[in-house]
């Protein structure tokens, strides 16, 4: 089933790195447009591949059909400083007309490219601080997007973690050992002593360290996790998400596709509006506007999940004050 869905998903994208070529029926008048996307995850990712279903329906539904006006060349990652650079150049050498992005060091790397193609990104935190944009209200320079959300968002997974679980004293932060996980880790550490909870930075890189980080974690009582927004917590949620109930962590993580996953606790905003409103971005920067007057956009609603059957089977009892904040209750 998975390898269908897959396939009906690169059917519409057109497959991962090569580009659209220019179909027989297209209509020769119009002008073909080109897009580079640079993603901060796998080709093979499901979650990414639906943000990217969004964003070109989004296009699709102002008017760009790829094969007749639109030509995308996509590239991945996956969390790779490394990575980013080389195909940030890549893209660039391609003439595109915008450049598309996800993750600040994505970002990073396709500035380090160019200065003069229009950049729009999605889930940057703080893109002020970061240096990427001048402000938010006019970001000058050739770079906009949607941010993900503000530091101080991370100490309420801290906040919800204690009122799913109070009798937790200790918590694993799990964060790249980049400035974004380290802004994060820090607005976590602002409320934890006024809840009492002793917190432990663990940086993610691959797959073994996270392994082995969690799990002498566990070996002391009354501990819990919290996933903050990274491309590398994505990347390897599931193994994140199976050494939670393994060792009977409660955990607090920063999207529901998480929860969907067998994640108990979520709070942050949805990626896949993000994509579609990318999307309106490229549209006006196709149309002749400039990347430099576009506003830096916030996201426009917060959603907190929580999957009951998780919690069960932790022996979490949820308070009925919580549930009812929810915005969806996985059973």
């Amino acid at each position: 089933m998975l390898d269908v869905r897959r396939r009906e998903v690169l059917t519409l994208l057109g497959g991962t790195a090569a580009a659209w070529p220019l179909g027989a029926s297209a209509q020769q008048s119009e002008r073909m447009r080109r897009l580079g996307v640079l993603m901060n995850s796998t080709a093979d990712d499901a979650v990414s591949q639906d943000r990217l279903t969004a964003f070109v329906q989004g296009l699709q539904e102002l008017g760009w059909t790829v094969g007749r006006n639109l030509q995308i060349d996509y590239r991945w990652g996956a969390g790779s400083v490394e990575r980013y650079r080389t195909f940030a150049a890549e893209l660039v050498a391609l003439t595109p007309d915008i450049l598309v992005t996800v993750g600040a060091p994505a970002v990073e790397a396709l500035q380090r490219a160019t200065r003069t193609v229009p950049i729009v990104f999605t889930s940057v935190t703080d893109p002020v601080g970061g240096g990427l944009v001048a402000s938010l209200a006019r970001p000058g320079g050739n770079t906009t997007g949607f941010t993900l959300s503000e530091y101080g968002l991370s100490g309420k997974w801290l906040e919800l973690l204690k009122e799913i679980a109070p009798r937790v004293m200790r918590t694993a932060v799990l964060r790249d050992p980049v400035a974004v996980g380290i802004g994060q880790f820090a607005a976590i550490q602002a409320v934890a002593p006024s809840l009492q909870v002793e917190l432990s930075p663990v940086d993610v890189r691959d797959a073994g360290e996270i392994e082995r980080a969690v799990t002498a974690f566990a070996d002391r009582p009354n501990g819990a996790l919290i996933v903050t927004a990274s491309a590398f917590t994505m990347i390897h949620r599931e193994l994140i998400i199976a050494l939670a109930r393994r060792h009977q962590l409660p955990a607090v993580y920063p999207f529901r596709y998480y929860i969907t996953g067998g994640g108990l606790i979520s709070y942050g905003p949805d990626p896949i509006d993000l994509a579609r409103r990318a999307a309106s971005y490229v549209d006006r920067i196709l149309k002749g506007e400039s990347p430099a007057d576009l506003p830096v956009q916030n996201p426009t609603k917060y959603e907190l999940i929580i999957n009951l059957k998780t919690a069960k089977a932790l022996g979490l009892e949820i308070p009925p004050t919580l549930l009812a904040r929810a915005d969806k209750v996985i059973e």
